[in-house]
């Protein structure tokens, strides 16, 4: 018998999920990941909600969005626009409508088109009955009816029933992409464990979400997106602020340090905190204190006992950090200070990414307080760059700074997870006991190669000392108000972060003959990386290169960009590294900033790359004319 469906291969698709939030909408699209990195596919993800705990419902402010690409290939991006957009109700309808392109398949939840919602967002009309739809596959579902059957047997009450419904769209897109829903069951069962009858209501939801794929005959296609073919490893899927913690961990147990986390609950940061505060069997120790400055106090009285000092913040968190960082630049003691950067200023928009605080992390406090300054390019390095901030942090006796993003933070994908034996040691070098003949402790004298000062920890036999604000006497510590010592402190404190051991940047120029470089920082990493794709694919060369280490910066950087007509620099803020660069470099550095909240999409730097190639192709004609008229008038 012929199937009624016919199956169709797809290297890739871009699938998102919308609806009021707190209907689960982001739970929807973390499972559907999760099943796709059980299957093995490359993915990239990127959730978008509002501030609100509870926006009102049905309105256009309280969407909730989760994105995500699947691949049978490595990506870069969780996808510019969507092939499949998922529509819980008209507010998610308008919201996301103009991202879909013609052709695109939309899925809608037809029971919430009543006349209410309808004119809660402005609809005069219902666009399911017009003619404005017809350019999409659509899909229409009485979702919330069919949600309210399905669970009936499990006797929850009629708000719980319609809270299923988006477990039911997720079993129609498990059906839709061939994905198994048995890991999503016992998921829902572990999950709901204390509530066993909500467990069940989502268990049965889910199914008949999947029932309703495989026997309607609204679906003539079933889609397939293989495997992808990743280097050989042990993968989980895994967001930035989860990989960030865990490259703490690491770091901690590398260093053969305890990690002290002070920290106070701020979106998008405190996935942070709650990760490591179930991590305690691995000697970390976290402090949900009363705000940010005791937070970032605790973390700071922890490495002066002796452990890894960290702190977590976003947006206008870091403001209130800033004096005690300069505490921790004056004292010389390690510490890690992540910021999740989010839109701002003030409380800004909490939800959303930005890169606007590269400028706070370098200059914002008082005095001349330079502090190392780190950026990872994925939510997968996240690990990496945590264990790069501990080995700066430790080995120089500096505070650290780790700029993160919301895009970062939230986002997810697969994470190769490495073998411990193969992570490098991180050798925090405590001060020991004196000998006899010690002619007494000088918690400030350095070590020759890093100029990081001696760290004792508290207790320890004949290095008994005091630290504060206050300026210290280079060697001694002693308080000293002496202008020259002060001048050398200073001087010496700036040395100490530019002689921080960096690696040169890399520049990907596979022909060797680019005109253009693209650099970035941080978030941009993946829209450019495809950006820069889909160029060479139209026959252009172009080269790229990426900056994870942002104070100091890499020692050819200089050379790198001197090699290049013009360098483009992508931000989500009004061009802070091209500022930095221009005052620093002899090179045409030209900004291409975004500030709305959004990531970038990979077609935004494509079409900015294009312009850059007809700009340099108009400016070669424009020569070659006036090369002709010169010509002719020597003539």
């Amino acid at each position: 018998m012929t199937s009624r469906t016919t199956a169709r291969k797809l290297e890739q698709v871009v699938i998102r999920i919308a609806g009021d939030s707190g209907d689960g909408m982001q739970l929807a699209g973390d499972r559907f990941t999760a099943e796709a990195a059980a299957f093995g596919n490359d993915l990239a993800t990127q959730p978008n909600f509002p501030a609100e705990i509870r926006a009102p419902q049905g309105t256009l402010h309280g969407v909730s969005s989760f994105q995500i690409q699947i691949a049978d290939y490595d990506i870069l991006t969780a996808g510019d626009r969507p092939d499949v957009l998922v529509a819980m109700n008209p507010a998610a309808l308008k919201s996301n409508i103009g991202d879909l392109p013609a052709g695109g398949t939309l899925i809608v939840n037809s029971d919430e088109f009543t006349k209410r919602n309808l004119s809660k967002v402005g609809y005069d009309a219902d666009p399911l009955e017009s003619d404005v739809l017809d350019k999409f596959v659509v899909h229409r579902i009485p979702m919330t009816t069919l949600t309210a059957g399905a669970v009936e047997p499990s006797g929850v009450g009629k708000k719980d029933a319609h809270r299923a419904k988006n477990m039911f769209a997720l079993g129609v897109l498990s059906w839709m992409y061939g994905r198994p829903i048995a890991p999503v069951e016992e998921f829902l069962e572990r999950k709901f464990a204390a509530k066993a009858e909500i467990g069940e209501a989502n268990i049965l939801a889910l199914r008949a979400g999947w029932n309703y794929g495989e026997t309607t005959e609204s679906f003539a296609t079933t889609y397939e997106v293989g495997r992808a073919a990743l280097p050989p490893g042990r993968y989980r899927q895994v967001t930035g602020n989860t990989a960030l913690a865990y490259g703490l961990v690491s770091a901690g147990r590398s260093a053969g340090m305890d990690v002290f986390l002070g920290s106070y609950p701020i979106t998008p940061a405190s996935d942070i905190l709650h990760e490591l505060s179930r991590l305690k069997r691995f000697g970390v120790h976290t402090f949900q204190a009363e705000d940010e400055i005791a937070g970032i106090g605790a973390a700071i009285g922890a490495s002066y006992g002796g452990s890894l000092g960290v702190t977590s913040t976003s947006g206008p968190g870091l403001a209130l950090k800033s004096e005690a960082i300069g505490l921790a630049v004056m004292t010389e003691l390690p510490l890690i200070v992540v910021d999740v950067q989010r839109g701002g200023p003030s409380t800004g928009l909490p939800t959303k990414t930005e890169q606007a605080d590269l400028l706070q992390a370098l200059f914002g406090r008082n005095g001349e307080s330079p502090v190392a300054v780190v950026a990872p390019q994925s939510p997968a390095d996240c690990f990496d760059v945590a264990r790069e901030a501990a080995r700066i942090a430790v080995t120089y006796r500096t505070p650290v700074m780790v700029l993160s993003d919301g895009a970062i933070a939230n986002g997810s994908e697969p994470w190769r997870i490495p073998d411990a034996d193969d992570l490098q040691a991180i050798e925090p070098g405590f001060a020991s006991p004196p000998e006899d003949d010690d002619a007494g402790h000088q918690p400030y004298a350095r070590d020759p190669d890093t100029l990081a000062r001696d760290w004792a920890i508290p207790g320890t036999p004949g290095r008994e000392h005091r630290i504060g604000g206050l300026e210290k006497a280079n060697g001694t510590g002693d308080i000293s108000y002496h202008h020259t010592n002060h001048e050398l402190m200073t001087r010496v404190r700036v040395a100490r972060i530019a002689g921080i051991d960096v690696p040169d940047l890399v520049v990907d120029d596979p022909g060797g003959d680019a005109r253009i470089l693209v650099l970035g920082w941080g978030s941009s990493y993946g829209p450019i990386g495809e950006a820069v794709r889909r160029a060479r694919r139209g026959g252009h060369s172009v080269a790229r290169a990426h900056l994870r280490h942002l104070n100091p910066m890499p020692a050819n950087l200089g050379d790198v960009l001197a090699g290049y007509e013009r360098v483009l620099v992508p931000e989500m803020n009004l061009g802070q590294l091209s500022m930095l660069l221009r005052a620093r470099y002899d090179a045409d550095i030209q900004p291409v900033t975004k500030v709305s909240g959004m990531a970038f999409r990979a077609d935004e730097l494509h079409e900015a790359l294009l312009e850059e190639f007809d700009g340099a192709l108009r400016d070669a004609e424009s020569a070659k004319t006036a090369a002709a008229v010169a010509a002719a008038v020597t003539r």
